[in-house]
């Protein structure tokens, strides 16, 4: 188990940092299994992209922006005419329907010095390796109702929806975009089962077949309710008829003895 996470982890670094991806990408599915789900899509990181614009003594972070596919071309720009970055956030946009928002800031990925290998192999420090090379974008589901929170809000995105996503790279002593990824090839979110068609038995079975069920069932507990209660009832007329039965037979005995009695 332990090095098949190890082959894992050097394909996942060869592929981001020999492929110098020029847009987002979703993680494999051997990284982050269920990608996307209904509220969130995990992307890898921008590792080895934006190394020629690095500069010694400078300061950088990267901007993840999330859009809906249905906005408009025109609104995909994510910089003012001063190459200042935008600041919008999930609710000035709709959620992205409007425009992009800022979804993340984080670090940008040190190529040259990444995460330890050998800690792959550690089943306690597995999550946090990966957490260094993808981004869940969707993942905070209390920020948006949060008085107090402060930092990027980063929602849960819309189910069955289609969005596209863009990493910046940003001087932060200047607050200036230096680079800029593509924006990504589509990416879908899941849609929800209707409750009908939510699979709840071990094999697959329709709502038909669970309505069918459930009144068979229904006629079974009706059939073993009868079925008792004419047990029960024929039971009561048993120990009816037996103590009747008793009864006749003590009058029987008394109605013999009061002739011998009389001839004493």
């Amino acid at each position: 188990m332990c090095s098949r996470w190890v082959v894992l982890a050097f394909y996942c670094l060869g592929q981001m940092c020999a492929g110098q991806s020029l847009k987002p990408q979703i993680a494999a599915p051997e990284l982050a299994t269920n990608n996307p789900t209904l509220t969130t899509v995990a992307l890898e990181k921008p590792f080895c992209v934006f190394d020629s614009s690095l500069y010694p003594n400078k300061s950088y972070v990267i901007y993840l922006y999330a859009m809906k596919e249905s906005a408009s071309a025109i609104s995909s720009l994510v910089t003012t005419t001063n190459s200042k970055p935008l600041n919008s956030t999930f609710q000035q946009t709709s959620g992205g329907k409007l425009g992009p928002y800022k979804a993340a800031v984080f670090n940008v990925p040190n190529c040259a010095s990444p995460p330890k290998f050998t800690d792959v192999g550690d089943v306690n420090k597995v999550s946090d390796v990966l957490k260094q090379y993808l981004f869940r974008v969707g993942d905070d589901g209390t920020c948006l109702y949060d008085p107090n929170f402060l930092a990027v809000c980063n929602p849960p995105l819309t189910p069955d929806t289609t969005y596209r996503f863009k990493y910046v790279l940003v001087d932060s002593t200047e607050g200036i975009m230096k680079d800029q990824t593509l924006w990504s090839d589509p990416i879908k979110t899941r849609r929800a089962k209707l409750p009908l068609k939510i699979d709840t038995w071990p094999g697959r079975r329709s709502g038909g077949m669970i309505v069918i069920t459930s009144i068979l069932s229904v006629l079974v507990f009706l059939l073993l309710a009868g079925l008792l209660a004419s047990v029960s009832s024929a039971v009561m007329g048993s120990e009816a008829s037996s103590a009747e039965t008793k009864h006749m037979s003590q009058t029987v005995q008394q109605s013999e003895l009061r002739p011998q009695l009389s001839s004493e």
